[in-house]
């Protein structure tokens, strides 16, 4: 199997991409402009891709493939907050102008390649029970209006074109290599620098909020198995189904960082737009593909520390 992985070079990419070649697959690594295409190996070549480019796009599905998985967007919600008519560009704009391609390419080849899309749990309306994939579809971000844009652009070129595509709403995931604006490794290096410093106090804000958090290995594995064994035009979510709040993920950070700061409550840090609860059903992945989560919450913030330690 030959798969197209756009945003190859960011944090999920690059463990999606290893995921691939451990399985014997081909992949083309779509990078973003100026980026490094990262490893060498056999069976991986990397483009560049620019989801703002129009040349770009067409040039990076200028080559046959078998599956696309599209990771490509802007991820981090703040950066979405600051610019939403730029994350509504690159995420709902550039993902309907890769499909467009993508279809008109694969009619040349006279293949139906599968399009995988990495959305986000973000765009389901809020609930205080574990979401399932037929829940209402509400998003009150702009990061998560602009995944749903995405979706329906995916959806209209399936629709119109005949484009096979699965959707995958991936619940919270972190891992080593995560960008320091995230929660978990943000928190990891502020608690390391508390304990470096020997602060007495550390800020937070809202740590009462429940979450469903997965070890990025297993959304790789997770959008490896919906390639071979998912259904096209159907959304399938990737979640632990494991309620969690931040307080007790705070409180694990400081127990393997070995610190007791007391807590101080930061406004500043308290997010208007963030839901009180967020966990997921994978029932449906589940059945269709076998998928379980393999790393445990431990395993998460292991990795997170180690990756910042080293």
């Amino acid at each position: 199997m030959k798969v197209l992985v756009t945003g190859a070079n960011g944090f999920v990419g690059r463990t999606v991409v290893r995921r691939l070649l451990a399985d014997g697959a081909s992949v083309i690594a779509a990078v973003g402009p100026g980026a490094s295409g990262g490893a060498v190996a056999p069976n991986l070549t990397s483009v560049s891709l620019d989801l703002g480019n129009d040349v770009s796009i067409r040039e990076c599905v200028s080559t046959p493939v078998d599956a696309v998985i599209h990771l490509a967007a802007i991820a981090l919600s703040r950066a979405a907050d600051r610019d939403p008519g730029m994350a509504w560009r690159i995420n709902a704009e550039g993902t309907a102008k890769l499909t467009s391609e993508l279809a008109a390419a694969a009619a040349r080849w006279q293949t139906q390649p599968v399009f995988l899309l990495a959305s986000t749990a973000d765009v389901y309306a809020w609930q205080q029970r574990p979401i399932k994939e037929e829940d209402c579809v509400q998003p009150s971000t702009a990061y998560a209006t602009s995944k749903l844009g995405a979706e329906l652009a995916a959806r209209q070129v399936e629709r119109c074109r005949g484009l096979k595509v699965i959707i995958a709403r991936p619940f919270l995931h972190s891992g080593a290599g995560q960008d320091e604006t995230f929660w978990v490794p943000a928190r990891s290096k502020l608690l390391r620098l508390v304990k470096h410093t020997g602060a007495v106090a550390v800020p937070v804000g809202d740590l009462t909020a429940v979450r469903d958090f997965l070890h990025v290995d297993d959304v790789a594995d997770a959008y490896a198995l919906l390639l071979q064994r998912g259904m096209p035009g159907e959304v399938y979510n990737i979640a632990s189904g494991r309620a969690v709040t931040l307080e007790e993920i705070h409180a694990r950070l400081e127990q393997l960082i070995g610190i007791t700061p007391k807590h101080e409550r930061d406004a500043s840090q308290v997010r208007r737009e963030a839901r009180p609860y967020l966990v997921g059903d994978a029932a449906k992945l589940r059945a269709a593909t076998g998928w379980r989560p393999a790393r445990t919450l431990d395993d998460i913030l292991r990795d997170v520390l180690d990756a910042q330690t080293n």
